[in-house]
């Protein structure tokens, strides 16, 4: 059902075949419908330092690494710039913030997405800008059916986040493995997408924010989903021999 999708992604690229053997999922937005309340923390901790930030700032950047959003909106509104020690502090007031909301639920679908994953052999990796201690920990409690600790790439893994394509990168190595084209990625966020785009692996947007499908399409984003429901239900039809 995708074939032109996936031919235009090998012809893009002059690779020969399209075999992928790791799924490598972005967590916010993705796995947790946790972007919610990311921006009431944003939202509440940049007042703090005077700063204002909107819902679609948040979802824009996203995929970034925490401290790298404070130094780009501090730089962004006050002309400002501030230390790696600086940032690293506003983060964890942001930090602080979000771990006092409810907590965010799985997404509809995941476990559905995973489970045919792991049934036709295929490895699962976990790739995230976040450093939020408790959230990684909660990952790696909740997920371990389908996802070991060695295959989740987070902030502390790379000296770039996204959107450069180190993460991804990095989620290949871990799984063992050399060719983009042997990856598929899952992302819900432009800088996220443009990081999967970047590393020359196959990404698969799901749309699950208020921004619109274009603002992943854009990115290239070889296709975009509505919702993760929707991406279980095809994932036959993506990875068909």
């Amino acid at each position: 059902m995708f074939n032109v999708e996936i031919e235009s992604y090998l012809e893009k690229h002059s690779y020969e075949k399209f075999a992928p053997k790791v799924v490598l999922f972005d967590m916010d937005g993705v796995l947790y419908n946790s972007m919610p309340n990311h921006v009431v923390a944003w939202q509440k901790s940049m007042e703090q330092f005077g700063l204002t930030m909107t819902p679609d700032d948040v979802y824009a950047y996203e995929g970034m690494r925490g401290f790298d959003i404070e130094k780009l909106i501090a730089k962004r509104l006050k002309n400002v710039e501030i230390s790696d020690e600086e940032a690293q502090r506003r983060y964890e007031v942001k930090s602080n913030i979000f771990e006092t909301l409810p907590k965010a639920q799985i997404m509809d679908g995941v476990f559905d997405l995973m489970t045919k994953i792991k049934r036709d052999g295929l490895t699962i990796g976990i790739v995230t800008g976040s450093s939020q201690r408790p959230l990684i920990e909660r990952l790696k409690r909740e997920f371990a059916e389908f996802v070991t600790p060695d295959h989740v790439v987070t902030a502390f893994d790379v000296e770039r986040g996204k959107p450069y394509p180190d993460p991804y990168l990095q989620g290949l190595h871990k799984a063992g493995l050399q060719n983009p084209w042997e990856g598929i990625v899952v992302e819900n966020a432009p800088l996220g997408v443009r990081a999967g785009v970047a590393a020359n692996i196959f990404t698969v947007a799901v749309n699950s924010g208020p921004l619109p499908n274009s603002a992943l399409a854009n990115e290239g984003a070889n296709i975009v989903f509505d919702k993760m429901t929707d991406l279980a239900s095809e994932w036959e039809n993506l990875v068909k021999k």
